[in-house]
């Protein structure tokens, strides 16, 4: 997370700012993949690398360290060689998980309202 807290801010950009950091961090496309995945089981870097089409090698480990920093995954070194590394996710994280199910849930119902109301300003904004 940034620093951007600390610059000076409004009351409501004070207020707003944590919450603002941590919702960026979860609800990141990189998060909520790696998140999906660790939810169902323990995985590993290589099956996540091989499971998130598009993310890059440093991208993932920026985002499992950033998740781990959180407290939203574990992560477990075996001491084996080469070492194996597995991820889980943490009780934070599980309940993090049925609030993005909600979302995707609200997302799905309105979908088609939200697609309409778009055409809707678009066309007006055009004439």
């Amino acid at each position: 997370m940034s620093d951007d807290c600390e610059t000076p801010l409004s009351d409501v950009q004070a207020e707003a700012c944590p919450i603002v950091q941590i919702i960026d961090r979860v609800a990141g496309k990189w998060s909520v993949s790696i998140l999906v995945a660790a939810i169902r089981e323990p995985v590993r870097y290589t099956e996540l690398e091989r499971s998130i089409p598009g993310i890059s090698r440093r991208m993932l480990t920026l985002t499992l360290r950033n998740l781990e920093r959180d407290g939203l995954l574990t992560r477990t070194v075996y001491p084996t060689v080469p070492p194996k590394v597995e991820y889980r996710a943490t009780e934070s994280a599980r309940e993090l998980y049925g609030h993005l199910t909600g979302l995707l849930a609200w997302a799905e119902r309105h979908q088609p309202d939200i697609i309409e109301a778009r055409r809707a300003y678009d066309q007006a904004l055009a004439a």
